[in-house]
């Protein structure tokens, strides 16, 4: 049991790929895009960058201030943040989330993660690519 859960990773990635090969299209849900706050550009270009060199993720984009409004502590806050895309395969999310968690400025950061239902396939291969198997 212990050792097949351990492989399945492996096991799903090659299925992945072979399906993609023999049928060229993209299996949905093999991907996924995250999508991260932080309070400031140079936070998010840390917080990114950390991600990247542990490559967790093929890319991560950076976006530029944008205005946010959350309740938190039980009243509205208003406040600008950097938000971050990050592409990675599915079965990383648990990775970057965690990882995001232990050097985050926030308490309790913004850790989104949504399927990607379709896309390139080169660029879906290039992001296999950058991703190593787990």
């Amino acid at each position: 049991m212990v050792l097949s859960v351990s492989i399945y990773p492996g096991l799903w990635s090659i299925g992945v790929q072979l399906c993609s090969v023999f049928t060229g299209s993209y299996v949905h849900g093999h991907h996924s895009v995250v999508l991260i706050n932080s309070p400031n550009a140079q936070a998010a270009k840390d917080i990114g960058r950390a991600i990247m060199e542990r490559r967790l993720a093929a890319s991560v984009n950076i976006l530029s201030r944008t205005s946010t409004m959350y309740y938190w502590k039980g009243e509205i806050q208003d406040a600008s943040e950097v938000l971050m895309l990050v592409k990675t395969k599915t079965s990383r999310i648990q990775q970057v989330t965690d990882y995001v968690r232990s050097l985050h400025p926030y308490a309790n950061p913004e850790v989104l993660s949504f399927l990607v239902e379709d896309g390139s396939p080169p660029y879906m291969k290039w992001m296999d690519e950058a991703i190593p198997d787990d």
